[in-house]
């Protein structure tokens, strides 16, 4: 792409993983940058700009406090070693940047979120980068490890198909990084490859109160804090 008779590279990378029973994880790494040609004087000095985007979130099919208060420990205990104001503000982000705004509903439980993010200098703003990517195996992991025997059927399957609908509405309706991929004509295959292969749909339906599934929305899928 141009953009003021400059160069802009863009790339990103994404992570994924998911247990019927435990949750569904999803990280993206994102770096941009530009040489943007400075005409305030006739030699054109050529100016880099920079920009770093990412993060990871949990979306739970059941809920377990451990798990939600594991993966957030993680991040903050990531985010800390940069600044400590770090981890709530993009905890904070992340809260409000996975909202569905259609259905007045959050997508999981959160996590971390951050874009066009350039402060402190190169060095300074991938280093948070790093952090997050780093982080991703030790939030996750761990989550999997505790859930991956958990014996399931066709109710727990059904629910599952039925969350991960969210996960398609806000991924094709609001992510911002499906949109720039759309727009900006890259290879549709490739943004589309986090979409799960099967999701379902039920119309005007809720689970009954006092069920696993009724208590992840009440207790856990709110946007709440965690640590």
């Amino acid at each position: 792409a141009q953009k003021n008779d400059g160069q802009i590279l863009a790339s990103s990378g994404q992570m994924q993983g998911g247990e019927e029973d435990a949750a569904r994880q999803y990280e993206r790494i994102r770096r941009s940058e530009s040489d943007e040609a400075n005409n305030a004087d006739a030699s054109k000095l050529q100016e880099d700009v920079f920009w770093f985007g990412g993060g990871m979130d949990l979306t739970p099919f059941y809920g377990f406090e451990e798990d939600c208060v594991h993966f957030h420990q993680v991040n903050k205990d990531a985010l800390d070693k940069l600044k400590p104001e770090y981890f709530p503000r993009y905890k904070k982000w992340c809260d409000e940047y996975f909202w569905l705004k259609h259905r007045n509903e959050p997508r999981g439980i959160g996590g971390v979120f951050f874009d066009d993010f350039h402060y402190g200098g190169f060095d300074h703003a991938f280093a948070l980068q790093q952090a997050v990517g780093n982080a991703f195996n030790d939030a996750y992991a761990p989550i999997v490890e505790r859930r991956k025997d958990t014996p399931y059927g066709q109710r727990e399957r059904d629910w599952q198909l039925y969350r991960r609908g969210r996960y398609v509405e806000f991924n094709l309706v609001w992510d911002r990084g499906t949109h720039f991929g759309l727009q900006s004509g890259g290879r549709t295959e490739s943004i589309l490859a986090s979409m799960p292969p099967h999701a379902t749909w039920r119309y005007n339906w809720a689970p009954d109160a006092g069920t696993p599934e009724a208590e992840l929305l009440e207790k856990y899928v709110n946007g709440r804090e965690w640590v």
